[in-house]
């Protein structure tokens, strides 16, 4: 068995994550985490570790535990305060730190929160690092000397850095002037950041979801309900409107219409952009749940998707192995590592605003080319756990259902790692076929269950 393979105790997926107050996600267990981390991150030289956070209320009380338990193991702390995370990942890259880590629950509500980390390259931590980590947390908390313990940092410039590593993402020669947006900033972690990056950069911005009071945070607003921004664009008359979630690694747009761009239109638009100038590469990494109308908009520009399984994380070694150097998730985690090391929804915004202004085109005219496939998710719950892989029945009904849809359309099966639910997903060119066909196969695991 891999590191990777091995069951984790604590670490999921991207850190760790939870209701405030449940499970781990309490002070005590942070104050462990962070000693834990300091000691990992120890070498013979004076560590140091950067931390950053969003706007929720619970990060103020988390951010004073990690730094407690860092300047425990011996490690100096720089504190830069709310930030996105793709932020800390270029900052940690920039200070030349060991690590860095991030206090937030991404997309989720106000009263949950996580700890996630970049290693000192701006990249998720390596499998072994984090056994290592989930290893000293069972070893006995043990503080150094008291000339060896770490000290803490404010930096007071973080934000200034940030926004113009962001504008360096362009060209140049790229004037945003003439441009009328909207950005909703889901009163998280890019509310003093990304409405500057577009102002900064000749844009007219009129900002929403830009008053955070560590309770608001994706409430109604942002990438995950991107309502509020729909109806700002057509109220404002605006060219567009870009929605960022709650630590700004995800983007969604809108376009003048007020129809929503997700991230399989907008992957496609960046690949599409760096094939224009000769900038990236055919490999382009989507997911399991990227849409067909996505592969063949790209298979008409001599382009092939590679499906990574869902979770940035997946889409960031597969674009490693293939050479990749553009990929994303429909929802909205777009990876450009010819520009970052990590996922940046106000990076991946200013590579489509850049087309935009480049081409002459719109928005709604860029995303066109991609004609997005009816899609049905149905998720089934079971009460027991069962393997659809090796089961005839499910297996012959999946086949059944294939063959009616030929090449216009896919059909997927997951199990979900997280709750009792088995997720089907139908995909194809008619509307009504698909629905019946997910129906059918929803039917086949409840009888089954």
């Amino acid at each position: 068995m891999t590191l990777a393979e091995q069951k984790r105790k604590y670490f999921g997926t991207d850190g760790i994550r939870g209701r405030v107050g449940d499970g781990v996600i309490t002070p005590e267990f942070v104050l462990k985490l962070g000693w834990a981390v300091g000691r990992v991150f120890a070498k013979e030289h004076r560590s140091k570790i950067l931390i950053g956070k969003d706007t929720r209320i619970s990060g103020y009380m988390f951010e004073s535990a990690l730094q407690a338990g860092l300047s425990a193991a011996g490690v100096d702390i720089y504190l830069l305060g709310p930030m996105p995370t793709p932020a800390i990942a270029y900052l940690t890259r920039t200070f030349h730190a060991q690590a860095g880590i991030v206090i937030s629950a991404s997309h989720n509500p106000y009263h949950d929160n996580g700890i996630k980390f970049f290693s000192g390259e701006g990249t998720k931590l390596a499998d072994d690092i984090e056994h290592e980590i989930e290893a000293m947390m069972d070893q006995p908390l043990v503080t150094v000397e008291s000339n060896l313990l770490g000290k803490a940092y404010r930096v007071d410039d973080a934000a200034g850095r940030y926004i113009e590593f962001c504008k360096s993402t362009i060209p140049s020669k790229v004037d945003l002037s003439g441009l009328k947006m909207v950005v909703d900033c889901a009163n998280g972690a890019t509310y003093h950041i990304a409405p500057d990056v577009f102002k900064e950069l000749g844009a007219e911005v009129i900002a929403i979801g830009d008053k955070p009071d560590g309770i608001n945070i994706n409430q109604q607003c942002g990438s995950t309900e991107p309502e509020l921004l729909q109806a700002a664009v057509l109220e404002h008359k605006a060219d567009l409107g870009v929605a960022l979630d709650g630590d700004g690694d995800r983007l969604i747009m809108v376009d003048h219409t007020g129809k929503l761009v997700d991230g399989d239109e907008l992957l496609f638009i960046i690949a599409k952009s760096q094939q224009r100038t000769g900038t990236g590469g055919t490999e382009i990494i989507g997911t399991q749940m990227s849409n067909l109308g996505l592969e063949h908009a790209l298979q008409r520009h001599d382009m092939t998707l590679h499906r990574a399984n869902v979770g940035d994380r997946y889409v960031m070694q597969m674009m490693k192995k293939m050479g990749g150097v553009v990929g994303g998730e429909s929802s909205g985690h777009i990876i450009c590592l010819d520009k970052t090391s990590t996922g940046d929804g106000i990076v991946a915004a200013l590579q489509v605003l850049a087309e935009i202004q480049q081409t002459g085109d719109s928005l709604n005219e860029l995303s066109s080319a991609v004609v997005k496939y009816p899609q049905r998710l149905i998720n089934v719950k079971i009460a027991k756990q069962m393997d659809i892989t090796n089961n005839s029945d499910i297996t012959a009904a999946v086949k059944a259902a294939e063959n009616k849809l030929g090449d216009t359309g896919r059909v997927l099966l997951r199990a979900s790692g997280t709750e009792p639910v088995i997720r089907v997903m139908v995909e194809g060119r008619d509307a009504a076929l698909t629905n019946q066909l997910a129906d059918e196969l929803a039917d086949v695991i409840r009888n089954l269950a």
